[in-house]
């Protein structure tokens, strides 16, 4: 079992910055893949970023690229979300979630059913 706690959210202006940050831990030795998605308000939860957790390789939804940055602490299995220029339509219950099969796709990994483990959610809140 592997557990993910998610840290950082809160209330920020538009055109702001927040951090998120998820801390992964039980069995960790087998990540294959690690993302955030985010649930607004009334809406269905989708995909935000993910990242290879060998070689780093990330890919990033049309909506947040270029002003959100996923990186990772390999030695403290911590991936994080950077979002900088913020928007009011950022505002959402954002998840951490992991991978632990190998060989996923990429449009696989786009999708909630590419994740094995999910953190409880923290709330960012932008407002205008």
């Amino acid at each position: 079992q592997m557990q993910l706690v998610e840290s950082g959210g809160g209330l920020a202006q538009a055109g702001g910055s927040l951090r998120l940050s998820c801390a992964a831990s039980g069995r960790t030795y087998n990540i294959y893949a690690m993302a955030w998605f985010r649930q607004p308000p009334g809406k269905e939860r989708e995909f935000v970023t993910f990242m290879y957790w060998s070689g780093g390789l990330t890919y990033y939804a049309d909506s947040v690229k270029g002003r959100f940055t996923i990186s990772r602490e390999n030695a403290k299995n911590t991936v994080y979300l950077q979002m900088n220029s913020l928007k009011p339509e950022d505002t959402a219950v954002y998840y951490c979630a992991s991978s632990v099969r190998s060989l996923r796709t990429m449009e696989a990994l786009r999708t909630r059913a590419g994740y094995d483990y999910w953190g409880q959610g923290t709330q960012v809140t932008v407002s205008s």
